[in-house]
């Protein structure tokens, strides 16, 4: 009895909630012990909002609903801004991770996203509508999705981007006329 009612209280969560989830992958791990083998379950889950917020995470449990479960709390718990520039990225990007190298371009509206599945389950959780990638050397579905995240906090907001230089070569140029006021003071 408590354990629907706990059901369903997730259930109205999930729907309040704007995050969606996705699982990319579900590895059966087992492990042989006196008794014979012992099976548990890992489940790479990546979390969005669709609007420029995103997370993965691995859960590991004796069952597929539970792994999937504690995937999508730990992804959750540390999901990241990225920086849209309307439906794509603002530049390109190529990001590494263990063996797996993606390569991420924007592209014009009405592209599309051109992806693998792993590649895909990211980028679309985020948000970007409109991107061209590609992957590289190995396409281990866990390192593709975390090179992927890696990428994406790659990006910078040009708007921010040239403010923040802008406001260096001020202050560069500050202590420059300084110096040399210094310099003829003497």
């Amino acid at each position: 009895m408590q354990e629907k009612q706990d059901r369903r209280r997730n259930k109205e969560r999930e729907e309040e909630s704007p995050i969606t989830e996705r699982t990319v992958r579900i590895n059966r791990v087992s492990k042989v012990v006196k008794g014979g083998r012992h099976l548990s379950f890992s489940a790479l889950v990546v979390v969005g909002d669709g609007e420029g917020r995103v997370g993965i995470g691995m859960g590991k449990a004796s069952a597929v609903p539970d792994a999937i479960t504690k995937g999508s709390t730990y992804a959750q718990k540390n999901m990241v801004d990225i920086p849209l520039k309307g439906d794509t990225i603002a530049h390109d990007v190529t990001a590494k991770f263990g063996g797996s190298m993606v390569m991420l371009k924007p592209a014009p509206p009405g592209t599309g996203v051109i992806a693998g599945e792993s590649v895909r389950a990211v980028v679309e959780l985020a948000g970007v509508k409109d991107i061209v990638t590609k992957v590289r050397r190995s396409t281990n579905p866990t390192n593709v999705v975390k090179a992927t995240l890696k990428g994406l906090q790659m990006l910078k907001d040009p708007d921010v981007e040239i403010s923040r230089r802008r406001e260096y070569a001020q202050r560069n140029e500050l202590m420059q006329s300084e110096l040399a006021a210094a310099e003829e003071a003497e």
